[in-house]
């Protein structure tokens, strides 16, 4: 009765009337979900091993437990031990029903904090951040080296060079991971809201102080605050940060009783702060307390060498539209970006890297699919379509191209993969090669050992889970449906193997 009943909510179950062979095939099912009697007849295991074992499994397993009235007893016990709930005999299908759904419910709760935890805590690792240049490296080993400190870190750098970024490194690298990470852009919030924002108000403080209200100091408590455009800060709120960093204490709006806060404080500026403070708009003090250790990032001009990766890094989960296929780019395009000056540093790539995968033809970046002030930069002997003149009455637009969409530009550049950082597969189709394609396993006959079979598989379905998350634009929902799992399934298995990463 109760496995009808969920395979007609289109749950996969496994029934088992022995203890011991539902004992034994636990490790081997993974199940998400466990249902028990606690005595079970004719088996030396009974429901209390089975509690034991689902909830040792990796992930754990929920467990809900049936008992017959006089051993309710057992049941609290059977809590005790990990248990998610349990019901007592005879029970209605309803109840039963609306029990089992919580509890799939919760798994996939408890599988989906898992995976983000595991996501952030992966996504803001040191060796994520993008780049094999001197510079960058330089920057990678001051953040290695003070992540783990108290110090109160000034980031310098031009717009779109990856400050937050740097700042989400620092936290999650430190002892404070695992308490609130809070930015917040000074430039955006008018002097009165930017005020009550950082260090709350009082009801009645003013006139839509309705309500007491936490600043952002206290909501960071235990954790770090991110001052981004810290430059534009008005002066009033320059002294009353000053105050914040040297006596660890805020006062809310309105209020005369200061509070303790533990806050790390990382701050931002894309203009050097010490024009700011010769020009008398940032306070001298404030500047010495805020640059206790600075850290500077690097023009992505000035880090050509990177480009190639972080182009690898921006196509690694793209699929194109139309063929499923994963984007490769042309060399051609490559040295056309390589030549550009790139004011937008990393987020202007990023952008580009965006457009040209919505407006290619096929899954290889060409020059003509680049914005026309990098096309300006191609190497001469690649030829550049001119774009189509707009269509008028007269001269109507043409319905295909007149040529095939090939040029001397057309060789694909083998993107490099991060120093240190383990190749994504490309998730290319089985035996589908592709010539001037960067190959990740050894060739034959090189001698070079091969991956075991574990690894091999691993990899195989890890290309397969990027691709349903690509061709699901993301969602898991939908990812989940394509793949024929439940969503706790797919969550369990990104949390495992690492897909779904956005570095």
């Amino acid at each position: 009765m109760v496995t009808e009943l969920l395979r007609s909510e289109g749950h996969e179950v496994f029934p088992f009337n022995n203890g011991n062979a539902a004992h034994d095939a636990l490790e081997e099912q993974q199940p998400e979900l466990v249902i028990t009697d606690l005595n079970l007849e004719k088996s030396r295991v009974q429901g209390l091993d089975i509690v034991k074992k689902a909830r040792a499994l990796s992930p754990p397993a929920e467990v809900i437990v049936i008992t017959a009235f006089g051993t309710v007893g057992t049941a609290v016990e059977a809590m005790r031990q990990g248990a998610y709930d349990y019901l007592e005999k005879p029970f209605k299908l309803d109840d039963f029903k609306l029990c089992a759904q919580r509890a799939l419910s919760y798994t996939r709760i408890v599988a989906e904090n898992h995976y983000l935890k595991k996501q952030i805590n992966e996504k803001y690792q040191v060796k994520q951040l993008i780049g094999s240049s001197a510079p960058m490296q330089q920057v990678l080993r001051m953040i290695e080296r003070v992540a783990d400190t108290e110090s109160t870190v000034l980031i310098l750098g031009e717009s779109g060079t990856g400050k937050e970024l740097v700042a989400r490194a620092l936290h999650f690298n430190s002892r404070r991971k695992f308490a609130p990470f809070i930015p917040i852009n000074c430039a955006a919030l008018p002097e009165n809201l930017l005020e009550s924002e950082l260090f709350g108000h009082r009801k009645g403080a003013f006139t839509d102080a309705l309500v007491d209200k936490k600043g952002l100091f206290q909501e960071a408590d235990g954790g770090t605050l991110f001052l981004d455009e810290i430059g534009t800060m008005p002066a009033l709120l320059q002294s009353r940060l000053l105050r914040v960093l040297q006596d660890k204490e805020v006062r809310r709006v309105g209020d005369n009783t200061p509070l303790y806060v533990n806050v790390r404080v990382l701050a931002a500026t894309n203009e050097p702060l010490e024009k700011r403070v010769r020009d008398g708009f940032f306070r001298e003090d404030l500047y010495y307390r805020l640059n206790v250790i600075p850290i500077s990032l690097p023009r992505l001009r000035d880090r050509r060498d990177d480009i190639p990766l972080l182009v690898g890094n921006f196509l690694k989960n793209k699929v194109h539209i139309r063929t499923g296929q994963p984007f490769q780019i042309a060399r051609a395009a490559i040295e056309a970006m390589n030549a550009h000056d790139w004011p937008g540093n990393v987020r202007e790539l990023e952008n580009v890297i965006e457009r040209a995968c919505a407006l290619s033809e096929d899954p290889l970046l060409r020059v003509a699919d680049l914005p026309p002030a990098i096309q300006a930069h191609a190497p001469k002997e690649v030829h550049v379509p001119a774009a189509a003149p707009p269509a008028t009455a007269d001269s109507p637009a043409p319905t295909a191209p007149s040529a095939p969409r090939k040029s001397t530009g057309d060789t694909v550049f083998a993107l490099p993969v991060q120093p240190g950082a383990k190749p994504v597969a490309s998730g290319a189709r089985a035996g589908a090669a592709t010539p001037g394609a960067p190959s990740f396993g050894p060739s034959p006959g090189t001698g070079a050992p091969l991956d075991s079979l574990k690894d091999f598989l691993r990899e195989q379905e890890l290309a397969y889970l990027n691709r349903a998350l690509a061709m699901a634009n993301g969602d898991k929902e939908k990812a989940a449906e394509i793949l024929g799992i439940s969503l706790a399934t797919l969550y369990r298995k990104l949390a495992e193997e690492g897909a779904g990463k956005t570095p």
